[in-house]
């Protein structure tokens, strides 16, 4: 390089060698890099897969759907566990539950038919700042996204839908 003497070229390397340094992690002594770890796969469950994770059982995770989104709400055991006051949404996709806020076994279910404008509001919040906020997202249910009309689409695939970001879903 015409005009970079030693010492400008020690100083280019030096700086070089910094840069890619910085941006790997720190490794103390006797230590390796290990991969990051990841969470659980994320799946599709059908009805009677999902009623396998109501909490019954001690050593099984805590699963609910919501807009039929699985979440692991473990965690919240002291909510969601055997005998604890939002164990019947546990289990099953509680959608309409949570828009209605009830705990009624006939409104213990998937369908929003006929919930009014204030109820799908109070899904729409409980689902991002509640459950989105708070849970680890483990699968889907095969209902996964409703139609206009609250009945279940059944063509649905996450990457044909204009609102799916995988960084938010995942």
């Amino acid at each position: 390089m015409a005009g970079c003497g030693p010492g400008r070229w020690r100083l280019a390397t030096l700086a070089l060698v910094v840069a890619l340094i910085s941006g790997l992690p720190a490794v103390g002594a006797g230590q390796t890099l290990r991969p990051a770890e990841r969470g659980p796969p994320v799946r599709l469950f059908t009805e009677e897969e999902l009623a396998r994770y109501a909490g019954v059982e001690e050593d099984q995770p805590i699963y609910m759907a919501v807009k039929g989104v699985v979440f692991d709400v473990t965690s919240g055991k002291e909510f969601y566990g055997p005998g604890a006051p939002y164990n019947t949404l546990t289990g099953k996709d509680s959608t309409r539950g949570v828009a209605k806020m009830s705990l009624d076994p006939s409104d213990l279910t998937h369908d929003t038919t006929g919930l009014t404008a204030e109820e799908l509001a109070t899904l729409e919040d409980v689902f991002s700042r509640v459950y989105k906020a708070k849970y680890p997202i483990v699968g889907y249910t095969a209902r996964r996204i409703l139609n206009e009309d609250g009945s279940p689409n059944l063509d649905f695939r996450p990457e044909d839908q204009p609102h799916f970001h995988i960084q938010d879903e995942f």
